[in-house]
């Protein structure tokens, strides 16, 4: 079976894009591509017993293995070396992105203290947008108890657009709670 927000996107989204944009062929119709977790945590350099901790909390997450990332250069004034592990990341495609966007929008963002909706500029100019979110404990998957840093992650919708204004409308259809602008 699919997953909701993907059957929302075939059945309904793109024939009101197609309405919205004059698309001529339903080709033509932005899509979500992928959806990129990231995470960087400075305190890995001490102790990388935190970084594992991270990793293992986005895997209950996403529902997928995270790949730890390496420092590219060594900073000498941060006590940073290349090749030392600094965060974890994960890229999630298609089911397990569907499923990762229906539990972002309908469970986790609702959990967020004083929310007053997502803030709309941070598209990138080609129809992509970047949020981040300042502890992961608003996901439902972790346990308060199981946490040993309260810590952030960035999360990146890749999509086909083609504009910020497509971006943002395709977004806006799958139930991206954007804020509303004065």
């Amino acid at each position: 079976m699919k997953a909701r927000k993907f059957q929302l996107y075939k059945d309904e989204v793109t024939a009101s894009m197609m309405k919205e944009f004059g698309y001529s062929n339903i080709m033509e119709v932005p899509k979500l591509e992928k959806i990129i977790i990231n995470t960087c945590m400075s305190e890995a350099i001490q102790n990388v017993k935190l970084l594992h901790a991270a990793a293992k909390e986005i895997t209950l997450i996403s529902g997928q293995k995270t790949v730890i990332t390496k420092a590219r250069k060594s900073v000498s004034n941060f006590k940073l070396r290349e090749g030392m592990p600094l965060g974890a990341k994960v890229t999630l495609r298609r089911d397990k992105m569907w499923e990762f966007f229906d539990r972002l929008t309908s469970v986790a963002i609702p959990r967020i203290r004083d929310f007053r909706g997502i803030n709309p500029k941070g598209f990138d100019g080609r129809g992509n947008y970047s949020m981040g979110i300042l502890e992961q404990l608003i996901f439902p998957e972790l346990k308060f108890d199981d946490i040993k840093k309260v810590n952030g992650m960035n999360i990146t919708f890749v999509t086909s657009a083609k504009t910020d204004a497509e971006g943002r409308a395709l977004l806006k259809h799958l139930g991206m709670p954007f804020k509303e602008s004065k």
